[in-house]
């Protein structure tokens, strides 16, 4: 039975074969993948991924959905959420991905 902590799926697993022939399981730590945007899907600029992340606030940035959207995509939402508070749009006329974080900014 291996530990508790090989039992995450954090770990994965690796077979390897010692010299003498024995067949092992090794575990390694997973690596961080790369943020990216949640509207187009492109990776993320100025968040670090070094090996001691230091916390999430730490990571990325401070401007409105820091570490959530890219720069264009975050600017976009923003035009979007002020057209619908003035009236000009409606928000059925806001595309499925980006109608959630135009929500999120009129909540605020």
């Amino acid at each position: 039975m291996p530990k508790p902590m090989h039992r995450s799926r954090s770990f994965r697993k690796l077979n390897r074969v010692s010299p003498s022939g024995r067949h092992l399981l090794h575990f390694e730590r997973k690596q961080n993948s790369i943020p990216h945007c949640g509207i187009c899907g492109a990776e993320l600029n100025g968040i670090s991924m070094s090996a001691n992340p230091k916390g999430r606030t730490r990571r990325s940035n401070a401007r409105k959905f820091g570490g959530v959207l890219c720069s264009s995509c975050a600017s976009e939402v923003i035009k979007l959420s002020s057209r619908v508070e003035n009236g000009e749009m409606k928000l059925n006329d806001i595309g499925i991905k980006q109608r959630n974080y135009v929500l999120q900014m009129a909540s605020h």
